[in-house]
């Protein structure tokens, strides 16, 4: 007479049990399959991030399966405007506040903007320093054939104010739109030298290499990001956000040369 409750008993218990295991499957389901997060995200960035953007969307594909991750690289201004003028993205990271000011003044993006990294220039020149250039008074030599950003890009309003704060004045001979415009002048060596960012003379140092000057602290650049408003996959964009701010993605960043805000 007592083996049925026992029985019973038994029964609910497993039941139970199966219940349970069922849920805790389904929570394990949806950590490492992350529901909801695929289909392609279209990121623009500054051309400063190319190198380590590009390393972290392939991590993020590998992590969440389904998904492709494209880049849009461009001087920042030229983003905004795309952006401003309606071309579809869904993650915007610029190389300055103001050039993201461009996207909020437009009520383009999905929330407040959220400060990355940073980075600093310094004065890009060819293997060996054949010029013997040791900072920003040494661009100012005569017959020195120096590269600049547009003082419109990030890069190019970062080197104005560090030359000013120098109290140099030079004239380039040419002022490109992105920074590795710029950058790609002294690889090619049809400029002595160029005012970069840091991490952009890190990614090349087969070709160039990179002089540290005390003024490249007052003309430090702030890279904020932001989902878009208007964005075609914002789930995977705000999730692509998370992990480019996480400790694997800021592992990357801090890598290639760029400081932690």
């Amino acid at each position: 007479m007592r083996i049925r409750p026992l029985i019973a008993t038994l029964a609910a218990a497993l039941a139970l049990t199966a219940c349970s295991g069922g849920s805790g499957a389904a929570g394990t389901s949806a950590t490492s399959g992350a529901p909801g997060v695929s289909g392609d995200v279209t990121v623009f960035a500054a051309a400063s991030l190319t190198e380590s953007f590009t390393r972290i969307g392939k991590d993020f594909e590998a992590a969440y399966p389904g998904t492709k991750v494209t880049f849009n690289f461009a001087g920042s201004s030229a983003l905004a405007t795309q952006i401003t003028q309606g071309a579809p993205a869904d993650l915007f990271a610029a190389a300055s506040p103001a050039t993201m000011k461009t996207v909020t003044d437009g009520g383009m993006a999905d929330g407040e903007p959220v400060t990355f990294v940073r980075n600093q220039l310094v004065i890009a020149v060819a293997k060996g320093n054949p010029k013997g250039i040791t900072g920003l008074a040494g661009l100012a030599q005569p017959g020195l054939k120096v590269a600049l950003c547009a003082e419109q890009v990030p890069c190019g309003a970062a080197a104005k104010k560090a030359l000013e704060a120098a109290s140099v004045k030079i004239t380039p001979v040419t002022l490109e739109q992105d920074v590795k415009a710029a950058l790609q002048k002294v690889k090619l060596g049809e400029v002595d030298a160029a005012l970069v960012y840091r991490t952009d003379a890190l990614s090349a140092t087969a070709d160039v290499a990179a002089v540290e000057f005390p003024e490249s602290a007052k003309a430090v650049n702030d890279y904020p990001i932001a989902v878009l408003k208007n964005a075609p996959n914002k789930t995977a964009a705000q999730k692509l956000l998370e992990w480019i701010r996480s400790d694997k993605g800021m592992a990357v960043l801090t890598q290639a040369g760029f400081q932690t805000p």
